[in-house]
Parts: structure tokens; sequence; C-alpha cells
């Protein structure tokens, strides 16, 4: 399917589509779209975060993330209440069955990364992290004019 001068680039931004189908796949039975396993995640870790917080961790604009959101409550995944203390301040929390997606969606990320690196050595791995960490310093320091 690649050549062996294929760009790496496009390698990767393949494998990543790959890993977002397969993982969207096993989780299509929990009402939970593409782009939203992320803030399923973010919620199990911290629930009742403010959505200027969830958008601001998860480097989308406000309004998307109500969009998102908006979506996430029909399907009964999320809920959404005004802060106790403040009342202009919106809080996210998940429900039964966002709780239940959630895991479902770890689970899923688990079970593709597990075969992703199917038939690598612990070196490797290392190596591949060292690479892949190396790729994001070199892209965040990078200020193109």
């Amino acid at each position: 399917m690649f050549s062996s001068n294929e760009k790496l680039t496009r390698l990767m931004r393949h494998v990543l589509k790959l890993h977002r189908s397969h993982v969207d796949r096993l989780i299509r039975d929990y009402d939970v779209y593409p782009g939203q396993p992320p803030l399923l995640i973010r919620l199990s870790q911290q629930d009742g975060q403010s959505q200027r917080e969830l958008a601001a961790g998860m480097l989308v604009k406000p309004a998307t993330l109500t969009v998102m959101l908006g979506r996430m409550e029909k399907t009964g995944l999320v809920s959404r209440a005004p802060d106790d203390r403040d009342q202009r301040v919106t809080r996210v929390y998940l429900t039964d069955k966002g709780r239940i997606a959630a895991e479902a969606v770890m689970r899923a990320i688990e079970e593709v990364e597990a075969r992703c690196f199917e038939g690598f050595l612990p070196e490797e791995l290392l190596l591949l992290r060292r690479f892949v960490l190396q790729m994001h310093d070199n892209l965040s320091e990078w200020k193109p004019e």
C-alpha cells in the first residue's frame, strides 16, 4: 500500500485515522460520536468541570464545545448545571450512561493500542516514544512567521 519512500507524515496521519476509526467502531453502541471520546475521558478524570475549563483543556473554541455538549446531552451522556457559587458558570457532569460510555472508550483505546503495538519490543516502544516526543517538541518550539 505504501512505498518505501512515502512521506512519514502521511503514514502517521493514516495510522492515526485507522486508530480513531477502530476506536469509533468499538464504541458505536454507546451513542458516542467522533470527537466525543476525549471529552468523556476528561470528565471521567474530573467530573464537574466548567465549560470554559473543558474548552481550554481540549484546545477547542467554547462554541464548538457547546455544540458538542448539546449533542451529548440529547443522547444522555452528560448533564449541565449552574455552579453552586457562581450562576454564570456552567458545570458539566457525566450521567450514569456517560460513565459507562467513558469506561467503554478507555477499554476501546487500550484494545486498539494493544493491537497497534503488537510485536514491538519494549525497547522499540521506548524509542518510538522518544521520537514522537522529539517531533512534538520540535513543532511546539517552532514559531513560523
